[in-house]
């Protein structure tokens, strides 16, 4: 084969991944491979965490459907080295959250999280989900007790439900972070900041001295982290 052809044919497939990719970026708002020292997976929960239920279609979203195949493909792939889950979340599907939060704390090879903007409610088992939580300093973290829109009835069991749900995501919270549950509860049980409502919200300093997230930094820290846990793996 000509050398002419061979050059072309070799651009046309660079061509095509290229498209590949960035049809995937545009379809599950994630990076698969990154392209510096390591193959860095970049994970983005933005918006409302969709759950059984799909958000009205002028809403940003992260769908959990499309989430849980991404996180057990870097679990699987050899070539996917780290993780790096980026949060802009004001939260969403407590169940749905929860699940992506357990599926994110067994991976096995590095992760780190960062937190921007916000990670509101049910986005704080995701944010502190990866072996190292980052936040940045104008981010914003929102502490409350579990919410529920819709018909309630007004048993105890639903009251002995909603506690069975709050202890559950304590719980998650507590063992992945320097938080104690009676810290995180009192936080959640707050009744003098939020307008008609109980929580507390907390600044990325504030988050940082409360426990709940391990330090503050940027992308360039969370990728410091990560390269040196590949390394210090391999």
């Amino acid at each position: 084969m000509p050398k002419q052809t061979q050059r072309c044919s070799a651009q046309e497939v660079l061509a095509e991944k290229e498209n590949q990719e960035l049809e995937y970026m545009r379809e599950t708002a994630s990076v698969a491979h990154t392209k510096g020292r390591y193959s860095i997976h970049c994970l983005t929960v933005v918006g409302q965490i969709e759950g059984h239920v799909s958000a009205p279609d002028n809403q940003k979203t992260t769908r959990y459907e499309q989430v849980i195949p991404q996180i057990v493909d870097i679990e699987e792939d050899p070539a996917i080295d780290g993780l790096m889950v980026v949060l802009n979340t004001v939260g969403g599907d407590v169940e749905a959250g929860l699940a992506l939060a357990e599926l994110i704390a067994g991976v096995s090879k590095p992760s780190a999280a960062l937190v921007l903007g916000g990670g509101h409610s049910i986005g704080i088992p995701l944010a502190v989900s990866a072996r190292r939580s980052f936040i940045v300093p104008t981010a914003t973290m929102m502490v409350h007790p579990v919410r529920h829109s819709g018909t309630v009835l007004g048993v105890p069991q639903t009251m002995r439900y909603f506690d069975q749900m709050q202890d559950r995501i304590t719980s998650f919270v507590t063992g992945h972070s320097n938080i104690t549950a009676r810290r995180f509860t009192q936080l959640m049980m707050h009744t003098g900041e939020l307008v008609m409502d109980m929580g507390t919200v907390l600044t990325g300093e504030k988050a940082v001295r409360e426990g709940l997230i391990d330090e503050l930094g940027g992308i360039a820290d969370v990728l410091q982290y990560l390269y040196k846990e590949i390394q210090a793996e391999r």
